[in-house]
Formats: C-alpha cells, sequence, structure tokens
C-alpha cells in the first residue's frame, strides 16, 4: 500500500525483457537506506518486490502481467522512474491510499503552465473514466493527484511546482503513456451496488438494512 507521494526519482540502469516478463535494474540514492529484500516498492505507480539490492540500485522481476497493462513495455534504459517505498503503520497519508496495482495507461496529451502552476491534460479509456469524478483522487506514474476538471473522456489535474519538479511528470511528451490507477473505493462501491441481493434501487429501508442509518 502506497500514498501516491514520491520520494525520488530513479533512474532505469536496465530493463531485459524476457521469455516470461522483465527483469528491471533501477538506480536510486534515497530509498535504499532502509531496503530490504522482498520489500514492496512502487515503480511509476506499479507495485513490485525488491528481489536484488546494493547500495543505490534494486532489481525486480516483472510479470507479463505488468507488461500488459502499463508502460513498462515503453521503459528503456536512463528512463526516469517515480519511486515510493511502502507505507508504514507510523506515516501520514499525505496523498490518498493507493494499491499499486495499475489497472491501465491513459495518453498526456499536453500541459499548459498556469502562474506557477501546470494543468495537464489525460486521455482516459471510457471503461475506467467511470470511476474518475471532478475533485477526485487519482493516481497517475505513481503520483496522487485531484482531478480538476473533467470533460468526456479528457481529465486535467493542476500540477503543483513541487510535484511537478520532483517528478517524472515534466518529463511527459504528447502521447506518452502514463499509469493509471483509478480510486479503489469506487470500485468497491460499484460492486457493493451491482451485487445482485442488494437492492438497485437507494431507499430508507435499503439504508437501515445495511448499517448506513
Amino acid at each position: 500500500m502506497f500514498t501516491g507521494i514520491i520520494e525520488e526519482v530513479g533512474l532505469i540502469k536496465s530493463f531485459k525483457k524476457q521469455n516470461n516478463g522483465a527483469f528491471i535494474t533501477v538506480s536510486c540514492n534515497k530509498i535504499t537506506e532502509d531496503m530490504k529484500i522482498g520489500d514492496s516498492i512502487s515503480i511509476n505507480g506499479v507495485c513490485q518486490t525488491v528481489v536484488e539490492m546494493s547500495e543505490n540500485s534494486f532489481q525486480a522481476d516483472v510479470s507479463d502481467e505488468t507488461l500488459s497493462v502499463t508502460n513498462f513495455s515503453d521503459i528503456k534504459q536512463g528512463d526516469k522512474v517515480n519511486l515510493e517505498r511502502a507505507l508504514s503503520l507510523n506515516s501520514r497519508i499525505g496523498g490518498h491510499i493507493v494499491s499499486g496495482h495499475v489497472e491501465s495507461t491513459v495518453k498526456f496529451l499536453n500541459s499548459e503552465k498556469q502562474s506557477e502552476f501546470y494543468n495537464m491534460y489525460f486521455e482516459i479509456d471510457e471503461n475506467f473514466s467511470k470511476y474518475v469524478i471532478k475533485k477526485g483522487s487519482i493516481t497517475l506514474n505513481g503520483v496522487s493527484l485531484t482531478v480538476a476538471d473533467m470533460t468526456e473522456n479528457v481529465i486535467m489535474t493542476a500540477v503543483i511546482p513541487h510535484t511537478y519538479e520532483n517528478t517524472n511528470l515534466s518529463e511527459l511528451k504528447s502521447g506518452d503513456r502514463v499509469n493509471l490507477e483509478t480510486d479503489i473505493f469506487a470500485k468497491y462501491i460499484e460492486k457493493f451496488l451491482l451485487n445482485k441481493t442488494v437492492q438497485s434501487v437507494i431507499t430508507e429501508d435499503f439504508l437501515k438494512v445495511n448499517g448506513f442509518m
């Protein structure tokens, strides 16, 4: 579990595709300080397990499933990636609850600098846009962001200078694929409401039976 607050931007030292997935090596400076084999690390929003490590780098095995639904298939040596260690029980949640289970990718369209802020526009597949609302939370390349505006399948986020300068969002070019994780609570609510054993119309009796009143 993560918060979407990026701790460090690392560099892809190597990315070797194999018959079954890939093997990734990431160079970094800070997050290896208390890292150990088996730890979960968010790489561009994708939860990965540390299988090898040294003082300034770590390695992870990438599954075929991850390659198929994330932008990892586009990764090449020298690329910058957003890194975050797993949430600890004594940590403040500065962003929002992020699982690290990327669902798909969105397409970066363009950005506009507004004073000190950056309005960034992304095209999202309609299968996932239903989980996104204006002023709601969204995770893009592992970064916790707020949806400032949404028109059909285009979302806009207003990115503060600190986030823009300390993540790989500043490296994006038009057409780039960006890892997407929508708000996990929206999916739980959808499943709950679509359950055939639950009434489709919310009534006072429904709220009482399900503990809301």
